[in-house]
């Protein structure tokens, strides 16, 4: 068991996984944690336990989501859907949206997608993750763009959006408290309306974050 915490780094639930395929069954994890602990040994994170909160956690600041929504605009064709993009960092809520478009193909999709990475990539600490649903918008060359300017890509599982959950609250967000009061007039509205609530939502977060952060420093320490 020392051994392989040492050799491996395995967390608690895959050390015994390996002490089962030896044949040694009857053995807890609070066992296995004891015995590390009194060796001092701390293994590494438990990837077959791993949680989506530890996940968004570990990679932090450097973790971004992707999704798209549509706004019903007026134009002189009659209605028409127009598309947007938006980019959002998982732990501060900084939200980049893209201009719009009334056709989201593929080359539209790389194109704001190379934006982005355009306005990141001078960054402390720069997006090095991008995940995003099954939209088929996400082809293989958005997936090229994204590894072409040294990301990865982490395509959800199916069926899961709650793991979207905070990109979709942005798209929530936007909707209710700016576009739905507006009646949008073609696609340069529309950009000068989304880019003007980004502009004021990303302010607003970030003094929210301040604020959280000087709570928490002169909170006494229990």
């Amino acid at each position: 068991m020392i051994e392989i915490a040492k050799t491996t780094g395995f967390g608690y639930t895959r050390i015994i996984g390996e002490l089962r395929k030896l044949g040694i069954k009857n053995i807890s994890r609070q066992t296995v944690r004891n015995i590390l602990k009194e060796e001092e040994i701390q293994p590494g994170p438990d990837r077959t336990s791993d949680s989506w909160t530890e996940f968004l956690n570990r990679h932090g600041e450097t973790l971004w989501a992707s999704d798209f929504f549509s706004v019903k605009s007026i134009t002189a064709r009659g209605i028409r859907d127009l598309y947007v993009m938006v980019f959002l960092n998982l732990q501060t809520r900084e939200a980049i949206v893209t201009e719009s478009t009334y056709r989201p193909n593929s080359a539209w999709v790389c194109r704001q997608t190379k934006m982005f990475t355009e306005q990141t990539r001078d960054r402390e600490k720069p997006p090095a993750i991008l995940i995003h649903d099954r939209d088929t918008k996400y082809t293989k060359k958005f997936r090229e763009t994204v590894e072409a300017a040294g990301m990865k890509t982490n395509p959800l599982p199916k069926a899961s959006p709650n793991l979207n959950g905070r990109c979709e609250r942005f798209i929530e967000t936007i909707k209710l408290e700016c576009l739905n009061k507006f009646i949008v007039s073609g696609k340069k509205h529309l950009d000068y309306l989304t880019n003007e609530f980004t502009s004021y939502y990303n302010i607003k977060e970030a003094a929210w974050s301040r604020i959280i952060c000087r709570r928490f420093l002169r909170s006494p320490m229990k």
